[in-house]
């Protein structure tokens, strides 16, 4: 069958009674592993799991297993800078240049692109993930490298002039937090966010885990398990579990993390939902207002149409949480 027709397929077909059943679904159309977590008020929340958490040993999928979040590090990322914008540690209107005057001649118009900007994905500075001597498949470990990739590359348009999601954005504005802080962004997140909250399954970087809690990740056509590829640009470094990526984000979206000027900053800056994207990885956060509910899925399979079916399954699983 092919991806396209089974896509189509799938989103016709009537919905199942059950969440657990449509997760059940998803392992029929190519993909490897599939977690879901429900959060709604008042009510434990739910874990669904199927498929693999590692295909070669065969070992069935853990509800409870880290994943690579990818992107969704960003609302952590976000949630930081908002935190010392309020304290005063950090402008909205700090040029590139200011915190980062190296950069100067390196990425063009550093001196008028502001920590806004950057937050924004309104900086015009390229996508280092997209420039042709970026591989996805080797581990990205040196950030400092990754940034090479667009020094001397012309803006893709004028700061703060439209709108272009971009890795570079958050991968310099890690760096502006380590500098303004004087320690790592990630142990900052550690104390000021993480900790509040009770997670104790969150981690900025792979190399803090234990690589036997993650799971294994796949590329449709191939079988090579992806774990162990490092990404340590702070656009999308951190591991966690379903259950701790769903606390954060109802933490973030009810108003239980941020104070009331906290909230107001971050309102002005980001969105309260994401989804990430690494090889062997995809993750959707997103929270629904007119349910009060909070949906987390992982896969742990890209390549080929798999997209289009994570998200095919994502929003039939919404569709019958809005039913019951």
């Amino acid at each position: 069958m092919i991806w396209g027709f089974a896509g189509g397929w799938v989103w016709l077909s009537p919905l199942p009674d059950t969440v657990q059943e449509q997760v059940d679904v998803a392992i029929d159309h190519r993909l490897d592993g599939i977690i879901v977590y429900v959060e709604k008020p008042g009510k434990s929340p739910n874990l669904y799991s199927a498929g693999w958490k590692n295909k070669e040993n065969q070992v069935p999928a853990d509800p409870y297993a880290l994943f690579k979040i990818a992107s969704i590090s960003k609302l952590y990322i976000a949630v930081a800078a908002a935190k010392l914008v309020n304290n005063k540690s950090l402008s909205l209107d700090d040029t590139l240049a200011y915190h980062l005057p190296t950069l100067v001649g390196r990425i063009e118009n550093a001196d008028q692109i502001t920590l806004r900007m950057l937050l924004q994905h309104r900086s015009g500075i390229p996508n280092y993930t997209d420039h042709d001597d970026f591989e996805w498949s080797k581990p990205q470990t040196d950030i400092n490298e990754n940034l090479k990739l667009v020094f001397g590359e012309p803006a893709d348009f004028g700061p703060g002039t439209r709108y272009s999601y971009s890795n570079t954005n958050y991968l310099l504005i890690g760096q502006i937090l380590d500098k303004v802080l004087g320690y790592s962004h990630r142990q900052y997140i550690s104390r000021e966010i993480l900790a509040p909250l009770g997670l104790t399954h969150t981690y900025g970087l792979l190399s803090q885990v234990d690589i036997g809690e993650v799971v294994s990740g796949y590329h449709y056509p191939y079988d090579t398990d992806l774990k162990e590829i490092h990404h340590s640009s702070p656009a999308g470094s951190m591991v966690a579990t379903a259950q701790d990526t769903g606390i954060f984000l109802r933490a973030l979206n009810d108003g239980s993390l941020l104070n009331n000027d906290e909230q107001a900053i971050y309102s002005s800056i980001y969105i309260y939902e994401h989804t990430g994207w690494l090889p062997g990885y995809q993750s959707i956060a997103r929270y629904y207002r007119d349910i009060d509910t909070v949906v987390i899925q992982f896969v742990n399979t890209t390549g080929g149409n798999s997209i289009t079916m994570t998200h095919i399954i994502y929003n039939r699983i919404v569709r019958i949480l809005r039913r019951e």
